[in-house]
């Protein structure tokens, strides 16, 4: 799986990406992500990527050419069968709000994912008839019912959470609980009992049994 961030921040990403399970699946070569710093498309003597509204209002709004620009650097010379394999997503608080069902259906039906990091008061609403003509799908999405200030947080947790759905980017013991019980199941770890400021804090004994059967049952049920 190949992610392409296109941002006016290309530093944000550097700490994220090169630590932990992110890390190791980027070394494996299990997933392939390039940050591409959109100022670098600007055609502006001063690398200005955004301008003011027509028809007026506070803010700015980051400009159809450079992303333009940066979209078919990225497609270029591309297939349409691989065009049929990418998705672009265009982070918007008024977009569809991000699932784990979205994460696992993208990471099967997707080869490659396109990601436009919106800032400021938004993008020009003329690059979404440009991805449609280049023959991409296009998706809006927004990673909660709230409003951040750019697309770089949703990039990162959106690749995250795609990633963990690829064969081989966690360990058969990262991934036991989540396939077999769920999100939110309770979980444990030792001392069995731990004592803080006078009060002492119990693992369920029912974990500690050894009746897997029973453990498995109760993991069930308590799913949060």
């Amino acid at each position: 799986m190949r992610f392409d961030i296109i941002t006016i921040f290309p530093d944000i990403f550097d700490s994220y990406f090169n630590e932990s399970i992110i890390k190791r699946a980027r070394v494996k070569k299990l997933i392939d992500i390039r940050v591409h710093n959109l100022r670098k498309f600007s055609r502006d003597k001063h690398k200005k990527v955004d301008d003011k509204p027509y028809g007026g209002g506070p803010g700015m709004v980051l400009k159809i050419e450079p992303i333009v620009m940066a979209l078919g650097s990225i497609s270029r010379n591309k297939k349409q069968e691989t065009r049929n394999k990418t998705l672009v997503v265009l982070f918007s608080a008024a977009g569809k709000q991000f699932s784990q069902k979205m994460a696992r259906d993208f990471s099967k039906k997707y080869e490659k994912i396109v990601m436009i990091c919106g800032h400021y008061e938004g993008v020009d609403e003329r690059v979404k008839k440009v991805i449609h003509d280049l023959g991409f799908m296009l998706q809006e999405v927004s990673i909660g019912p709230y409003v951040l200030t750019g697309g770089e947080l949703p990039a990162m947790v959106m690749v995250d959470a795609v990633s963990r759905q690829i064969p081989g980017v966690l360990g058969k013991s990262e991934s036991l609980e989540e396939k077999r019980y769920g999100v939110g199941v309770p979980v444990y770890t030792r001392p069995e009992v731990v004592v803080y400021k006078g009060k002492k804090y119990h693992t369920p004994e029912i974990l500690i049994c050894g009746d897997h059967k029973k453990i498995e049952k109760w993991r069930t049920n308590n799913l949060r």
